[in-house]
């Protein structure tokens, strides 16, 4: 059997363990494994670290699991979570799904009409909230009972045996909210049998091995985080690192020295904070570096390779996917890795690159990124929650192809290169240009913090390439300055694929999860610029 077939084989294993007609998530994700295994590493913003096994997570989470029954809470409710990164937190979820239950993420940094609309559209009976968020809810519809974070309801004794209840393989256990960068956030139910998937992702894209020290710095508020940094560790019984305090890179630096972290999972925003911070001297433990979210540029992978010599791996997917394509670390799957490229598809993945008229693209051909829902085992999206239209949106007419709205081209090896949401294509002098391949040129220059390219309406019908630019402190501000980008990008990419409007801003807008929000730089000069 070939290393790729022997992993293929480990994805059907798991698939088939969390198929079944009944599965008990409270076992699967805790009281199977060993009770003084740890399970949680929980670091403050004091670098107090406090440390959970599964037997204490067990204890907590069945205490918690007595008290939301003794509320009425059924299989199939959905109870949203208004909470940071906390052994609370861990709780919290392990005691929703041992009464069958629905989790529906709610990100910290939302404000009450983002919360009001998911907690109106998932249907939640119940909110549990940390302290200081417990206010923002007081400006939402929502009159349900509201719980705080670590309190128990009925009190400390928690009387009663713990609720166990099993869910098919099929039922939803998570309901995500997109971010909202395309349109109104979409409903995205989350099937228990897709724990095999993210228990796959894990081991074999990123790598994590039985005595690594991981650390995903993703927010479990949206679903990178909540998928990678707590069900599927809980699931494969690894211990999993929780930062409990509001993200700096000089923090983070000392989170990676204290622990000894050796794999760390972070979104490109966190790399390009942590060269900034980058410390002196340091004697990194850090052996396996990988980034999902965004596309890497060449200076921040060029920094991690030579500073820590290390290269971060690229990695693909959405909160309809899960992660279907990757720069995958495990021996089994790992290939060289090419700049810029997002990697090859992971084994339960058919993924192709689809022209317009819906025939495959071919090398080098600009396309939408579309998955082949009858040959792709590891796909869990079904449609979108009470949402039919705008499921089929996402599906080819014949029903095929999952349509993921990014654009990409394919080489000849196989290897994926993003451009651009499929909203964000340019089209400019008849030609169809991603802005990434211009963004990437754009921060080699030593003067950009950070480089956003949209296209603009010209005068004469289309569009231009306009490049909104955030510059390094001290840098000019000038006519010769957009110069130099322009040429800057004719003489890496093409003559026709350069910004002829460059725009110099104090920063880029960004949504909660940190993605650019590219609608807003296209808009009417002063409703989106800063």
């Amino acid at each position: 059997m070939t290393t790729h077939a022997h992993a293929t084989a480990r994805l059907h294993e798991l698939l088939e363990r969390y198929r079944r007609p009944a599965v008990s998530l409270g076992s699967v994700l805790c009281d199977d494994h060993p009770t003084t295994d740890i399970a949680l590493t929980v670091v403050g913003s004091d670098l107090g670290v406090e440390t959970v096994t599964f037997g204490e997570l067990r204890q907590r989470s069945e205490r918690l699991a007595v008290g939301l029954a003794a509320l009425g809470l059924e299989r199939g409710d959905r109870v949203a979570t208004l909470m940071g990164k906390s052994a609370d937190l861990v709780t919290t979820l392990l005691a929703v799904w041992r009464c069958g239950a629905v989790h529906v993420p709610l990100f910290t940094a939302f404000a009450p009409p983002a919360i009001d609309l998911r907690l109106a559209a998932s249907g939640a009976r119940i909110v549990v909230v940390d302290d200081a968020q417990r206010s923002k809810l007081d400006d939402t519809g929502f009159e349900g009972p509201v719980l705080i974070a670590g309190d128990v309801p009925g009190g400390s004794t928690g009387n009663g045996d713990p609720p166990d209840v099993a869910l098919a393989g099929d039922d939803p256990f998570i309901v995500n909210y997109t971010s909202g960068t395309t349109g109104p956030p979409k409903g995205v139910a989350t099937p228990v049998w897709s724990i095999a998937a993210m228990r796959f992702y894990l081991e074999r894209g990123l790598g994590v091995e039985d005595d690594d020290v991981y650390w995903n710095a993703a927010d479990p508020g949206w679903a990178y985080g909540l998928f990678y940094a707590v069900v599927a560790p809980l699931a494969a019984g690894r211990p999993t690192t929780l930062l409990a305090a509001p993200f700096a890179p000089e923090l983070a630096w000392q989170v990676l020295a204290d622990l000894e972290v050796t794999n760390l999972a972070a979104a490109p925003a966190v790399y390009r904070a942590l060269r900034s911070a980058c410390p002196e001297g340091r004697g990194s433990s850090l052996r396996r570096l990988s980034s999902a979210g965004e596309p890497l540029d060449a200076d921040t992978l060029g920094w991690a390779r030579d500073a820590l010599g290390i290269e971060i791996r690229d990695h693909y997917g959405q909160t309809e996917l899960g992660m279907a394509i990757a720069n995958a670390w495990h021996p089994e799957l790992r290939q060289a890795v090419k700049l810029g490229s997002m990697g090859t598809p992971l084994p339960g993945w058919t993924v192709q690159v689809l022209r317009d008229d819906g025939a495959v693209a071919g090398p080098g051909e600009l396309g939408q990124v579309a998955v082949d829902v009858t040959a792709s085992p590891a796909m869990p999206f079904s449609g979108y929650v009470d949402a039919p239209e705008r499921t089929a949106k996402r599906l080819s007419a014949d029903g095929r192809w999952y349509l993921t709205g990014d654009t990409a081209t394919r080489d000849a090896d196989g290897y994926f290169f993003f451009a651009a949401r499929d909203d964000d294509v340019i089209i400019a002098a008849g030609y169809r240009i991603g802005p990434f391949e211009i963004e990437s040129v754009l921060v080699e220059h030593p003067d950009v913090v950070e480089a956003a390219v949209v296209g603009i309406p010209d005068e004469r019908g289309g569009e231009v390439i306009a490049a909104f630019v955030v510059l390094r402190a001290g840098a000019r501000a000038d006519d010769s300055l957009s110069s130099e980008f322009q040429q800057l990008v004719k003489g890496r990419n093409a003559a026709h694929a350069y910004p002829r409007v460059v725009r110099f801003v104090d920063a880029l807008p960004r949504n909660p999860s940190g993605k650019v929000q590219r609608y807003l730089l296209r808009a009417p000069e002063g409703e989106g610029h800063r």
